[in-house]
């Protein structure tokens, strides 16, 4: 076995897509799965999360937030 190859078979399949494929099979088999692990919901984002990410950007809240969090919240 060449040094490529045995480096080659070193290499693990991404756990994250092991993730969403199992999402997947277990959507395929008719159990109400929300796929989040390649990061995008399979779903549109709510009407009011728009209006909110609207109005965050329209009142100049662009920007990384304090590390200690968001009084706010």
């Amino acid at each position: 076995m060449s040094d490529l190859a045995k480096r080659m078979s070193l290499i693990k399949p991404s756990p994250t897509i092991a993730v969403t494929d199992k999402a997947n099979r277990l959507k395929s088999e008719g159990k109400k799965i929300c796929v989040l692990a390649a990061g995008e919901p399979d779903f549109d984002t709510p009407d009011h999360i728009k209006k909110a990410a609207i109005q965050a950007i329209s009142e100049g809240k662009t920007k990384y937030t304090a590390v200690d969090g968001t009084r706010e919240l």
